[in-house]
């Protein structure tokens, strides 16, 4: 494997246990009717190769899954990181 697809998948490991440990932060002070971590900063830690702690996150603190632009979104950044991970996994094969 490149190393483009190492840093990748670092990358996504990483942002996805950010994104995962800021979904239940906001479900515990949430819960605690304390200050909130505002979706904009969930959304983008989803976007930012976080897709997969994400979806950890709606589901095992049920957290935002009313809310159909989180459930969208973090599929959809799901799905784009993935093929992202493949096509360097693929095309940079050295």
């Amino acid at each position: 494997m490149s190393p483009v697809f190492w840093a990748l998948l670092c990358a996504e490991g990483i942002g996805s246990l950010i994104s995962a440990v800021l979904f239940g932060l906001d479900k515990i002070r949430a819960k605690r009717r304390m200050r909130r971590i505002r979706e904009r900063t969930l959304l983008l830690a989803t976007w930012l190769f976080g897709a997969p702690g994400a979806l950890v996150g709606l589901a095992v603190f049920r957290h935002k899954t009313q809310h159909p632009v989180f459930v969208i979104s973090a599929a959809a950044a799901f799905f784009l990181q993935a093929g992202l991970l493949v096509a360097s996994a693929v095309l940079l094969k050295q």
